[in-house]
């Protein structure tokens, strides 16, 4: 792929008539120089959603969304001398600059991609141990999703620090403009009536505009195979937030296993209450198996603590059911799987939110689903899940139940 994207450069250039020796030769080798890797992923969504009396007629409601999701990010690595490289991030999807197509397969035709630039920026490595990168970049921040094959991704412009000290290692960053906000977070989308906005305290965290300053500060430190990541994110006149995690890796007889957990609290300027998460979970593999169990919890003031539903500090570890954004709420999250096959996986998730009496902003959730994945490639991967999603009105609120049957497909390719 890399040969092939550069012969075209080459040959493109010598169509437009710089055939000089010493033009083409310069140009030949900054092609050269040039690394290319990407993703292509393409996503079918088929949702069949039943309410019970949605529109209070005595009836039950039925509808039906389906829609082709498309979405290819495009990355160019070029060193430019010793110290410095050039980094740039096109993303081939819809009209949110980081963001997937998707068309709905009864509203809409074929339509065609859109093709942005989301990142462009230097990085220097001149002083030991350490990277600085200036620019338009990825928000690399446990409050945010950086790089996604499928979904919305952060970005902003400014200068992110990373040194290691040995085992520890620090960065820190200030931005002074972002994407988030204006549908640039998956917070901030919404998939028709089954989930609700994100809205913190009546402060949706759509409502930012992206030109805030952005300061976040973090630690990494790992000690005899235990990992510990602590971070601070302030939000220019919209809110300061922290996380601390800890994850490890051993193995007991015959079984390897992956626990880990982690403290997340977002506080919002203009009110007291504030948002907090926990989640702990452990990951076990014993030769052809594997199982996942998660819980979570969130505070009675707010549930919100990240800018992504995928984001480290939220909890969305599965399908459609997620626990950010919803306030005094407890998540459990399971599956067990095998690899039946040396490409073939299948599994089957469980997914389960209880909200109790006394939160308002949603109902009980619940899913369950089938996972079967084959990887024909390293570089090639399919998956196709299928199951159902139910989700109860919320308490107080004229909100209907939901009965959904669920389904998708993934195809995804990198080079």
């Amino acid at each position: 792929m890399k040969k092939f994207a550069k012969m075209s450069l080459v040959a493109a250039v010598a169509v437009a008539g710089l055939t000089t020796t010493s033009s083409a030769k310069a140009l030949e080798d900054a092609i050269k120089n040039v690394d290319v890797s990407g993703v292509v992923t393409y996503r079918y969504n088929d949702y069949e959603d039943n309410y019970d009396d949605k529109n209070g007629d005595g009836n039950k409601e039925h509808f039906s969304k389906s829609s082709n999701n498309y979405k290819i990010s495009l990355n160019l690595k070029s060193k430019v001398n010793e110290d410095v490289t050039a980094n740039t991030r096109f993303i081939i999807g819809g009209q949110n600059s980081a963001s997937e197509a998707s068309l709905s397969t009864h509203n809409d035709g074929d339509g065609q991609l859109n093709v942005t630039l989301s990142e462009v920026n230097f990085v220097y490595t001149g002083i030991a141990n350490t990277s600085i990168t200036f620019g338009k970049q990825a928000l690399a921040t446990p409050f945010t999703m950086a790089r996604d094959s499928m979904g919305n991704e952060q970005t902003g412009t400014g200068a992110l620090a990373v040194t290691n000290l040995g085992p520890v290692t620090l960065a820190a960053a200030y931005f002074n403009q972002t994407n988030l906000g204006g549908g640039n977070s998956d917070i901030t989308k919404t998939y028709g009536e089954i989930s609700d906005q994100l809205d913190v305290n009546d402060d949706k965290i759509g409502d930012i505009t992206g030109d805030e300053n952005v300061v976040f500060v973090g630690a990494m430190a790992s000690f005899a195979g235990i990992n510990i990541d602590a971070s601070y994110i302030d939000l220019q006149d919209i809110a300061d937030a922290y996380t601390v995690g800890l994850a490890a890796s051993y193995n007991v007889g015959d079984v390897k296993l992956s626990p880990y957990v982690r403290y997340s609290s977002l506080d919002l300027d203009d009110t007291s209450a504030d948002n907090k998460l926990f989640k702990v979970g452990i990951n076990a593999q014993m030769g052809i198996f594997d199982a996942f169990l998660a819980y979570g919890h969130t505070d009675k003031e707010g549930g919100t603590t990240a800018l992504d539903y995928s984001a480290d500090t939220g909890m969305d570890p599965h399908w459609r059911v997620t626990l950010t954004g919803i306030n005094d709420a407890d998540a459990i999250y399971a599956s067990i799987g095998a690899q039946v096959l040396p490409k073939l996986h299948v599994a089957l998730k469980y997914s389960g939110i209880d909200t109790g009496s006394k939160t308002t902003g949603t109902g009980d959730q619940e899913e369950i689903y089938t996972k079967i994945t084959y990887d024909m490639s390293k570089n090639f991967s399919t998956y196709l899940q299928f199951g159902q999603f139910t989700k109860d009105k919320a308490s107080g609120s004229t909100d209907k139940d939901v009965d959904s049957t669920i389904g998708r497909l993934n195809v995804q390719y990198s080079f």
